[in-house]
């Protein structure tokens, strides 16, 4: 996706940009109004990446065009251009969801360094979490490493190794990104979960951090019963048509963590770590396709919200001294 799409109703200004940005490794769409510019949003949905809206236009206005735009398709980087005089509703209009605005007049060089700019930080948002960038905006001591409770949930796709083997790599990202990671990632989400990092076909999420709630880890498992659920309901759709499935095991565990950023000076990323981390893994790793497994401190703080049945035998994990006891989710109470 390399596609730019600008929408003013001045001729003169379409071709002012055209030019500017005729060296970028941009595909440049221009539309006279926000009508014309949303159809070519939805002509050319894969190809735009980047949309820049006048703000005052006959019929629908450069706030409202975003707005719809971001209905289609809310990946989509919005940009604002507003004159000097509506500076105040522009910059209103970025801290409600629109990623960046532009001023008129601008040069040629202060344009593509503003796009540029403003595609940067929407790519960093897609890197980490709302919650975490949330978090930073407000409060950047949080990125400081600290002990912290949380609850950790893992999530791998049954016999994707061999079903790997069978086709093309493209078809496997595609899969993936759109079967397993984007709708497994919203349910995390709606749950006020931290989707950590994605490691070959497994998804690790993190509730308590960087914000806490009294209920983390009842929404956890609520996440986990969706998740399941949801990815049942996949795997008969998909079934039909190549024969990819996506039965996932997950395990979960609750325990103190060290959170903080951490890395090289090339490569930081927002995470935890510890004993907790671990057992998830390993629960995640025992389980079966559809099964939800969760560690003793994980259960006995919720068994009155959820029905379980303990585990036999009890399962060992290194690092610890003696086996664990460990429950399987049968559902809600």
């Amino acid at each position: 996706m390399n596609g730019l799409l600008f929408i003013d109703d001045e001729e003169g200004v379409r071709r002012s940009v055209k030019r500017a940005l005729k060296k970028e490794p941009y595909t440049i769409y221009t539309a006279e109004t926000g009508e014309t510019g949303i159809g070519l949003v939805e002509k050319y949905l894969a190809q735009i990446a980047v949309v820049i809206s006048d703000y005052k236009m006959p019929g629908l206005d450069g706030l409202e065009t975003l707005t719809r735009i971001a209905s289609i398709n809310p990946e989509i980087t919005r940009i604002l251009l507003t004159g000097y005089a509506t500076m105040e509703s522009a910059i209103d209009a970025t801290n409600e969801g629109l990623d960046g605005f532009l001023t008129k007049p601008f040069d040629n060089i202060e344009l593509r360094n503003k796009i540029q700019d403003i595609m940067i930080r929407k790519r960093l948002r897609q890197f980490i979490s709302e919650q975490i960038y949330e978090k930073i905006r407000s409060d950047p001591a949080v990125m400081m490493p600290r002990k912290q409770k949380v609850t950790v949930l893992f999530s791998d796709i049954r016999g994707f190794t061999e079903m790997s083997r069978k086709v093309p790599p493209e078809e496997i990202a595609a899969f993936l990104n759109h079967h397993y990671f984007t709708p497994l990632g919203e349910i995390a989400y709606q749950y006020n979960g931290t989707v950590d990092k994605h490691i070959g076909d497994c998804i690790m999420v993190i509730y308590g951090s960087p914000i806490s709630y009294e209920d983390d880890i009842v929404r956890a498992i609520e996440s986990a019963i969706d998740m399941q659920e949801t990815s049942r309901v996949i795997s008969d759709k998909l079934r039909q048509k190549n024969g990819f499935s996506v039965r996932i095991g997950i395990g979960i565990c609750t325990g103190e963590v060290v959170t903080g950023v951490f890395g090289s000076l090339r490569k930081r990323e927002y995470t935890v770590f510890g004993m907790p981390v671990n057992i998830a893994a390993r629960l995640e790793k025992l389980a079966k396709g559809g099964e939800i497994l969760v560690s003793e401190t994980t259960y006995s703080e919720v068994a009155d919200r959820f029905i379980a049945e303990r585990m036999i035998p009890d399962v060992p994990v290194k690092g610890l001294g003696e086996p664990m006891p460990t429950y399987r989710i049968l559902g809600k109470v």
